[in-house]
């Protein structure tokens, strides 16, 4: 496979063995400067001017660090192609914005994420994962165990922060799945014509979700996260209804999606890699920082994400003018073999692990970093207490530009 036998804006290339995509991304690190493709083309947006793939370790953390260079607020951040407004009703989180409307929407919402008030969820946590892990047992081997085990967790977990009920718990799993589903036909994406009105329809429900308990939560309030945000203030400052749904969307997603993937990849790593299965075995605490890291790293389960150059600028030898348009493949820059020595073997032990797996550095690194390590730790850690020999079969990905993800994946033990 040469550079030029493959285009990254081919939806088929998202579904070919990751054998090939790996190749792929080694040959685009090996590029003097980064590699620039042509948009897809999709019926709900119009066809942009392309863009540059950063691929290389090096030049993700850079365009991370300059965000007044490399913006997220213009066109939005999760899409290649710019957001149409009616999108952003929805999918207009903070996710997809620049300061300083971004640090305003984050200095809100950020006080639920901190270490100390996730070190308040623990027990919950706990909880949640060692029920998981009884109705695995009781079931017995067999089972999906991306639907059964590894989505359970931090679907509970986010739902319950928020306040939302137990009966609604597979409605926000299933309209997740519609919002980064991707091309997949599972969920409806092999059918581009009809794309924009599933996603638009699902962020609407979603949305709507919310705002209704937020509506209840103003006059009733409890101690859940969604009586928090609805009630805030703080120096002078509220979210709005809508910016409370876009921001429920983002955490339901990314929360959700995210998470489950890391859990279900890292499965799939300890079955592949028995050593390391046994190392973590011999000190299950004690191995469990570094294999979550290493874990994040090789799942890297958001490949990329969007920016736009602000003005002309000369980056590690390479001009970007204003108006064009850079994605950050942080599935590549954790794959770089300058950075990471024999970069596709999992190594509990990796130390340092610079991975980017929860974004880059600066002002949009994932607010949910403490919460997902703390699920992904916990999670394995009861699976290896008391199903120490568990083991994923073959995954069935999703067929995705934008996650790297897991759909369903038979266990054993």
């Amino acid at each position: 496979m040469s550079v030029l036998d493959f285009d990254l804006s081919d939806r088929d290339f998202w579904a070919r063995p990751m054998s090939e995509r790996e190749e792929a991304f080694e040959r685009l690190r090996a590029l003097r400067t980064p590699a620039f493709f042509q948009e897809m083309e999709i019926d709900f947006a119009p066809r942009g001017p392309g863009y540059h793939a950063l691929v290389k370790h090096a030049d993700i953390l850079e365009a991370s660090r300059n965000p007044e260079v490399f913006c997220s607020g213009d066109g939005g951040a999760t899409n290649i192609p710019d957001m149409p407004a009616e999108f952003a009703e929805y999918f207009g989180s903070m996710i997809n914005m620049d300061d300083p409307r971004h640090a305003r929407l984050r200095r809100i919402v950020s006080r639920a994420f901190t270490p100390k008030m996730i070190k308040q969820f623990e027990a919950d946590v706990e909880a949640a994962a060692a029920g998981i892990v009884d109705d695995l047992l009781a079931k017995g081997p067999g089972g999906d165990f991306v639907t059964e085990v590894a989505a359970r967790l931090p679907l509970k977990i986010i739902c319950d922060m928020m306040g939302i009920p137990e009966r609604d718990y597979r409605f926000v799993f299933e309209h997740s799945n519609v919002i980064l589903g991707g091309f997949d036909p599972e969920y409806g994406g092999a059918d581009l014509t009809q794309l924009a009105e599933r996603l638009l329809t699902a962020g609407m429900e979603l949305q709507q979700l919310v705002q209704d308990l937020a509506a209840h939560r103003a006059e009733n309030p409890t101690d859940d996260l969604t009586s928090s945000l609805v009630n805030a203030n703080i120096d002078g400052e509220r979210l709005t209804m809508q910016e409370l749904g876009s921001f429920f969307i983002l955490l339901v997603v990314a929360g959700n999606e995210t998470t489950r993937n890391a859990i279900s990849y890292g499965l799939r790593l300890l079955t592949n890699n028995p050593d390391q299965r046994a190392l973590w075995l011999e000190d299950i605490d004690g191995h469990a920082p570094g294999a979550v890291e290493e874990i994040v790293r090789l799942a890297s389960p958001v490949n990329f994400m969007r920016r736009k150059v602000t003005r002309d600028h000369e980056m590690n030898g390479h001009l970007y003018r204003k108006g064009e348009k850079a994605v950050l493949f942080y599935w590549s820059a954790n794959r770089d073999e300058s950075v990471f020595a024999d970069p596709h073997r999992f190594d509990i032990t990796r130390q340092p692990n610079p991975h980017v797996g929860f974004g880059g550095p600066g002002p949009h690194f994932c607010l949910g970093a403490h919460l997902a390590r703390r699920e992904i730790t916990v999670m394995f850690r009861e699976l290896l207490r008391r199903v120490p020999r568990i083991e994923g079969g073959r995954p069935d990905r999703l067929h995705s530009m934008f996650i790297n993800g897991i759909k369903h994946m038979e266990c054993d033990f």
